[in-house]
């Protein structure tokens, strides 16, 4: 089978050194920009070990089930973008990706073992998507990403939100609907639901989708739908100029 095609099976599309490079590309903000995503990889390319000055990174709607530790070596990251994927666990050298402004793992199998505290290292963060995983505590250390402008934990397993939130910025955008928290803190005078009086009820912001109340019961369907057949992967083949939104093709599914 020749080079770059796709193996089958659990092995999952070859990406080579040649192919990464045709796929990349210069932003409208002239940040280096490479996008593998929906091209059925099942193995995180060893090949981007080469291209460490890339600064936007989009691996989503794949098959990816483990982050390796050299990912921490791509130290430019500024954006990543593992949305849709099977990950289950973080590495810990997550931690060294300290320029990194936007974090999506939306849409994986995490659950709160899996969800490293190396995360908290973070500091620049501002966008953190954990939207439609498992996870039901998050680490105490992500108390120290004062940064954060936007933080999605919708259609997780929450039952009481968790104390470190309670530090983070308070203007920061929250999204935690459809879990199964029990709202024992007080009323607020409006009949919101406050913890020290950050609202739990917030509007839909940038970045964060909120997808409607049978997206949990469609999430293993939807997966496989968008990664079964991925399309072939085309020399030359580009976002459309200032299209810096991967999330913008969900918005479609769940309006």
């Amino acid at each position: 089978m020749a080079k770059g095609k796709r193996a089958g099976g659990a092995k999952g599309t070859k990406i080579t050194l040649k192919m990464a490079k045709n796929a990349l590309r210069v932003t409208p903000d002239s940040k280096l920009r490479l996008d593998l995503s929906n091209v059925g990889i099942a193995t995180f390319p060893n090949c981007l070990l080469k291209l460490r000055n890339i600064e936007e990174l989009d691996l989503s709607r794949n098959k990816l089930k483990i982050i390796p530790e050299f990912i921490g070596q791509l130290t430019g990251l500024r954006w990543l973008d593992l949305h849709s994927n099977q990950i289950e666990q973080l590495p810990e050298s997550i931690g060294l990706l300290g320029f990194l402004l936007y974090l999506n793992l939306c849409n994986n199998n995490l659950d709160s073992a899996g969800l490293s505290p190396e995360i908290g290292s973070l500091r620049n963060l501002q966008v953190l998507n954990l939207g439609m995983n498992r996870l039901n505590a998050l680490p105490p250390t992500l108390a120290t990403l004062t940064n954060l402008t936007e933080l999605g934990l919708f259609d997780n397993l929450f039952t009481q939100i968790p104390e470190c939130l309670n530090v983070l910025p308070n203007p920061m955008k929250l999204n935690t609907k459809r879990n199964p928290v029990s709202y024992t803190a007080r009323r607020g005078a409006e009949g919101k639901s406050c913890l020290r009086g950050r609202s739990l009820r917030k509007n839909n912001f940038s970045g964060m989708i909120s997808p409607n109340s049978v997206a949990r019961g469609n999430q293993e369907n939807w997966r496989q739908q968008t990664t079964s057949s991925p399309p072939s992967f085309q020399k030359g083949q580009a976002r459309p100029v200032g299209d810096t939104n991967t999330l913008s093709f969900m918005n479609n599914l769940y309006t």
